[in-house]
């Protein structure tokens, strides 16, 4: 098992709690004290993508980092007894929040499907939310000038995608190779980002999120994500730190100046020679950017 491993006990020193959700383990972590800072993974990774973030923070907040269902150390289900949708996560993200019964607002920190969840839940609560900080993600829909990646058209839209997906982890193990543009990661952090995913039914939640990816009216999660896009104006007066490695094959310039249309008068931090994985790829400038923000008095 991963979690038997010493690189990974050394990487990943936290200790996990679970919330059981209709029988399903919930994994996440909950270290230290103080404001909540709550911060959501994307797909194909897992809380492990915010172990140095986490690392950082503890000593001042609460860090939270839930995986997702089907994701990290979470429970894997089938289909049948999991939906594996947007509306979904976004319950479980919920049930997870009313549990902890936290009594200040939080900071959420997002990237990738993190930023669709995260931000669909925020739009419903806004009143418990603080602070953003947005790396490399979206919580709208594609940019009208933005087409999908051909290799996201493959995975989601056929069966050879999936059985690539299910069949030979590609979509994990390729993220973990190309997702760094600084400096690639090594083989051993590439294994433990690819680790969870180790067999045809735990990549289910990997498939899924591909899958899941509304385009259409008519795709299931569209009509939630234009209720959440529609939101997003709400928190324009907020503290907002965005960090984006330009490098993303997805996440690119075109969501990053939609962010830029929404948010004008957040932080920006933007890494030109950096990709998809920037708490990687840049984690000794945007880590310290991300704790010197959470600093900062905004007190009027």
């Amino acid at each position: 098992m991963i979690s038997d491993s010493p690189l990974f006990k050394s990487q990943y020193p936290f200790k996990s709690n679970f919330l059981i959700l209709d029988g399903l383990k919930y994994h996440y972590l909950d270290e230290g004290a103080g404001e909540p800072v709550l911060m959501l993974h994307g797909n194909p990774s897992w809380s492990f993508y915010y172990r140095n973030l986490a690392r950082e923070l503890r000593t001042h907040y609460r860090v939270i980092v839930p995986d997702h269902i089907g994701c990290g150390l979470s429970d894997k289900p089938a289909d049948s007894r999991y939906t594996y949708s947007l509306e979904q996560r976004v319950k479980d993200l919920d049930r997870l929040i009313e549990s902890l019964d936290l009594d200040q607002k939080l900071t959420l920190v997002v990237h990738d499907w993190g930023g669709m969840i995260g931000m669909a839940w925020a739009a419903q609560n806004p009143d418990k939310i603080a602070r953003l900080v947005i790396l490399n993600t979206g919580a709208f829909h594609l940019p009208e000038t933005k087409k999908l990646p051909l290799a996201l058209k493959i995975c989601r839209d056929t069966q050879l995608g999936a059985f690539l997906i299910q069949g030979f982890n590609i979509f994990a193990r390729g993220a973990a190779w190309v997702g760094c543009k600084r400096k690639r990661m090594s083989d051993d952090l590439r294994k433990l980002y690819c680790a969870p995913y180790d067999n045809w039914q735990n990549r289910v939640a990997t498939l899924r999120f591909v899958q899941d990816i509304p385009l259409q009216p008519e795709d299931r999660g569209y009509d939630l994500i234009t209720a959440t896009q529609d939101g997003l104006k709400q928190f324009a007066e907020l503290p907002i730190c965005i960090c984006w490695g330009e490098q993303d094959f997805v996440f690119d310039r075109h969501f990053l100046a939609l962010w830029r249309e929404i948010y004008p008068n957040a932080e920006y931090h933007v890494f030109p020679d950096c990709g998809h994985y920037i708490l990687e790829d840049a984690k000794d400038e945007v880590i310290p950017i991300i704790r010197d923000f959470l600093s900062a008095d905004y007190a009027d």
